[in-house]
């Protein structure tokens, strides 16, 4: 059961919408299911002589009283309006139950508290089998304004009981971090204009996608407008610096045919200003060139760096925890940025859905997280992808993905928890897409019989409380193939074993032979690195950086994703 609390200040309006036939003719038989006072709220929807300018004086009673009070001036923000859906899947309620929602919900608010008679004066109107719509005038009987402080976080906790209490669908419990809702009339915009998702959603996800991407302020809103979106930027009265920044989509106009704009922060809480600044480098780091001096460094480093964040999450700091997932819902938007192949609608899909398990109620400490967001940095700037090394950074997401779920779980962070499993999930069924031919090729590749046997040996000698298990891997074949290429790189493949062996997936792992397989892959070529090394002693700078432009991030590039709202 969901409510959406919001503020308005035409009573009449809202009430013409709410006994109307809908923007689309989609109410039924609207109607007033519970109100202060059933006797004396007229219901145009019952009585053909009640009209929506009667019921709006009676609920604006006190309302002109106040205006009186204050010499002609209405209250600010006066019209209390929260709709109230039940979940997919769930039965529909009877006007009884409806009306004993409503009155609950008003009085957990604060509106309405429970045998207060100089409560406000309120109504709950259905037009639709599976909601309501309850709507108040927010001025007591008395003259005040009622005490609504987080009345949407009351109502929340309020409709978990009746959840529980009716046999309803239990969602999951939020904690004022998750991003608004779009509206009905948003939501209704983009279904008129043939769009999948709304500007706001859509602004979103562009948000995020160039926030992973850029390395300062100035970028961000540079890449935005080049990909279309207006941007419009609030400075301070005295010093002139950006203290805010609205964003509106291409084409996405109002009835005055006037761009429609969204805070950064009405698109999520971390898309506001001060939350972005606390992400983006600062600006002496933000001029170092941009540059890596390896193609595979920017898939190596960034595996490094999730595989610490991995150990980060059994530790007892949650700042930095939150730190190290803020970092990695960045990380998977540049990975999906820089891969190829079919498996990147599932990298994008996870990067989507770990949006809401990137915060919480628990304040980051992002300093804690450079190594990892600098890392997942370099990726929007690489050239190629390397195969093998790309899919050992897709697993090595998978596993943080699941232990952030995990993490989420323990912290009783529901919402999170949820949208960490779901990127989970798209994230495996991504790896298992890249993976199962590239293992598939290393099995077909395999030395012969006498170097497989001599790295059985090695497993038994480094590994023997795991050998077993591996040798019965059907992976195994396939990681014969990589030790013999981590021999050729400069590696002693039982030093090598033994060395990734020690960590984590080993031991809950259904397959061990495959956590080796691309623990291993990561390992950097030790011949170049001595080739680099005495390339640098010498003077030769044949191996020498060169800056690489930045890459559009993903989901933000105009020839795929471009809106003609």
């Amino acid at each position: 059961m969901v409510p959406d609390v919001s503020t308005g200040s035409d009573t009449r309006g809202l009430i013409v919408y709410l006994f109307g036939p809908g923007r689309r003719d989609e109410h039924t038989d609207p109607h007033i299911v519970a109100a202060w006072d059933m006797a004396g709220a007229p219901d145009p929807g019952r009585d053909p002589a009640a009209t929506y300018s009667q019921l709006a004086k009676r609920l604006d009673t006190h309302v002109d009283l106040r205006t009186r009070e204050l010499g002609g001036k209405k209250p600010p923000q006066h019209v209390w309006h929260c709709p109230v859906r039940t979940a997919p899947g769930d039965r529909y309620l009877t006007d009884t139950e409806w009306a004993e929602v409503a009155r609950r919900i008003v009085a957990a608010a604060g509106i309405a508290p429970e045998g207060d008679d100089k409560a406000c004066r309120w109504i709950a109107v259905r037009h639709a089998d599976d909601h309501i719509h309850i709507m108040a005038t927010t001025v007591r009987a008395d003259g005040r304004r009622p005490r609504t402080h987080r009345d949407g976080q009351r109502a929340q906790a309020e409709c978990r009981k009746i959840e529980a209490e009716f046999g309803l669908r239990r969602l999951k419990s939020g904690d004022l971090t998750a991003p608004r809702t779009p509206t009905g009339a948003e939501r209704a915009k983009a279904e008129r204009q043939g769009q999948t998702v709304t500007a706001r959603q859509w602004l979103r996800e562009q948000a995020y996608a160039v926030a992973a991407a850029v390395h300062n302020e100035a970028d961000y809103f540079t890449v935005l407008q080049s990909l279309g979106i207006k941007v419009k930027t609030r400075l301070g009265p005295e010093t002139g610096d950006i203290i805010g920044y609205s964003l509106a989509a291409p084409g996405d106009t109002n009835a005055a045919s006037e761009p429609v704009w969204y805070g950064g922060s009405k698109l999520a809480p971390d898309l506001s200003i001060n939350r972005l600044r606390e992400r983006l480098p600062d600006q002496e780091m933000a001029d170092c060139p941009r540059h890596v001096a390896e193609p595979a460094d920017p898939w190596r480093h960034t595996t490094t760096a999730i595989h610490t964040a991995h150990t980060v999450l059994d530790s007892d700091d949650d700042a930095t925890t939150q730190g190290h997932l803020d970092a990695f819902g960045d990380a998977l938007y540049n990975i999906a940025s820089a891969t190829t192949g079919p498996h990147r609608a599932e990298l994008r899909a996870a990067a989507m859905a770990f949006n809401r398990a990137r915060r919480s109620a628990t304040r980051a400490d992002h300093q804690a997280a450079t190594a990892l967001r600098k890392a997942a940095k370099e990726l929007a700037y690489a050239s190629n992808q390397p195969g093998g090394l790309a899919i050992a950074l897709l697993f090595a997401t998978v596993h943080l993905a699941r232990a952030a779920a995990k993490w989420h779980e323990q912290h009783g962070h529901e919402q999170q928890a949820a949208a960490a499993e779901e990127a989970f999930r798209h994230l495996q069924v991504g790896y298992q897409q890249a993976a199962t031919p590239v293992l598939a090729d290393l099995a077909r590749r395999a030395p012969r019989a006498a170097t497989a046997h001599r790295f059985e040996q090695d497993v038994r000698a480094a590994l023997l409380d795991h050998a077993d298990r591996i040798l019965a891997d059907p992976t195994w074949t396939a990681l014969t193939t990589t030790l013999a290429h981590a021999e050729t790189a400069g590696h002693n493949p039982r030093h090598l074993l033994a060395t990734v062996g020690t960590l984590r997936e080993l031991d809950s792992a259904e397959r061990p032979a495959e956590v080796l397989n691309w623990r291993i892959t990561a390992q950097p070529n030790r011949r170049t690195q001595a080739a680099r090394r005495r390339s640098t002693v010498s003077g030769t700078s044949s191996m020498s950086a060169t800056p690489i432009p930045p890459a559009t991030p993903v989901g933000t590039r105009p020839e795929e994703h471009s809106r003609h709202r």
